[in-house]
């Protein structure tokens, strides 16, 4: 097979990850159509109801999908950079742990930890003062959420120092 005829092909062949985004977009598409369909009935005197604007925002998703399958063939997303593993990992491990966390510790910690996690994730290399740091600012806005906005966030050993 020469440079040519395998340069042919592989301009031929989709993008798959694009293909699989339109999936994606067509999914969530559905999901909208399928609990807008309950409703459809709660509709007064006026056309437009509490379904209104989700079956808008599920059309456009349906034509965002169709047009990513279309570029998809015609090969037309730019060129995209290796994805790095280990960044990825540090902000899951992240989520993972507020979702872990956010019940027995509290809002602070558990989303403190995110933030230093996540930090990692991004290149900050010094962890033992990105939580601390993070724990903080998330005190700060546990205290503006529960205590200005009395906004209920699940309280833990630090939160309940404020109250």
């Amino acid at each position: 097979m020469n440079r040519e005829s395998q340069v042919t092909s592989q301009q031929r062949r989709p993008d798959w990850a694009a293909l699989v985004i339109a999936a994606v977009l067509v999914a969530m598409a559905a999901v909208i159509f399928f609990d807008v369909a309950r409703l459809n009935e709660t509709t007064g005197y006026s056309q437009v109801g509490p379904a209104t604007v989700p079956h808008w925002i599920a059309y456009v998703l349906v034509g965002l999908g169709i047009w990513t399958v279309f570029a998809a063939f015609r090969r037309d997303f730019p060129e995209r950079e290796r994805q790095e593993v280990g960044p990825v990992v540090w902000v899951v491990a992240g989520l993972v742990a507020q979702m872990v966390l956010i019940r027995p510790l509290g809002f602070s910690i558990a989303t403190g930890v995110l933030f230093g996690l996540a930090a990692a994730g991004f290149g900050a290399r010094r962890i033992w003062i990105s939580i601390p740091v993070g724990i903080v600012i998330c005190l700060g806005i546990y205290w503006l959420f529960a205590v200005v906005l009395q906004l209920s966030l699940p309280a833990g050993p630090l939160e309940h120092l404020i109250h």
